[in-house]
């Protein structure tokens, strides 16, 4: 096997693993956030469903890495297809948690909600960090850019996890919806980034 085919399929492995991980980290924030009313929540499970279509997008992107005149086309599309998911994010975090402040509706304390972005907030930078090294190795945007969204997941992690600890310590009914907002121009940025067909963090890169 080839260095470049290595890495792709290494790259294959990591879009496997973000596939399942998020598909189980989806269904329990899903269920923990109607449970608890929390749009924060609400919002990450939604976050890791998207994650999963990511995943299928750049699972369709690597295997069609051995095919060079094909490989530009469906690298340019994936970009097109994360950036798209990262916009329709930031589109319902920012309208469900608006309208939870304006309704001013109180979540509930969700122990099984702390536990998750505890667990998702150390699982996902070391994600992240891999599909990067895959990324630079195969020379591929789209991948980083699903590199990108994999960090927004973290972030979103720690940020969920401030706002149901303040929720579930001091009661900051608030703080489960500002999390959300927190996040919105990051996601919409990195989103813009794709459709245009840029590295995500280009500048930093």
């Amino acid at each position: 096997m080839t260095t470049r085919a290595a890495a792709v399929q290494s790259g294959v492995n990591l879009e496997y693993f973000t596939i399942a991980w998020n598909a189980l980290e989806g269904v329990v924030a899903l269920i923990c956030g109607v449970m608890a009313g929390s749009i924060a929540l609400g919002a990450f499970g939604l976050d890791s469903l998207i994650e999963v279509s990511s995943g299928g997008v750049l699972l369709w992107r690597l295997r069609s890495d051995h095919d060079v005149a094909l490989r530009e086309a469906v690298e340019t599309r994936a970009l097109k297809l994360v950036g798209i998911s990262l916009l329709v994010l930031a589109a319902y975090v920012a309208g469900e948690s608006v309208l939870n402040i304006v309704r001013r509706d109180v979540p509930e304390r969700s122990l099984p909600g702390i536990a998750l972005a505890a667990v998702a907030l150390v699982i996902m930078p070391l994600l992240a960090r891999a599909k990067r090294k895959v990324a630079s190795a195969i020379a591929s945007q789209a991948l980083r850019s699903d590199s990108r969204q994999t960090d927004i997941c973290a972030y979103l992690s720690a940020i969920l996890l401030l706002g149901l600890l303040l929720n579930a310590a001091l009661g900051w009914w608030w703080a489960d919806s500002a999390s959300g907002l927190l996040m919105v121009p990051l996601i919409g940025y990195e989103g813009v980034q794709a459709l245009r067909g840029r590295k995500c963090c280009e500048s930093c890169a």
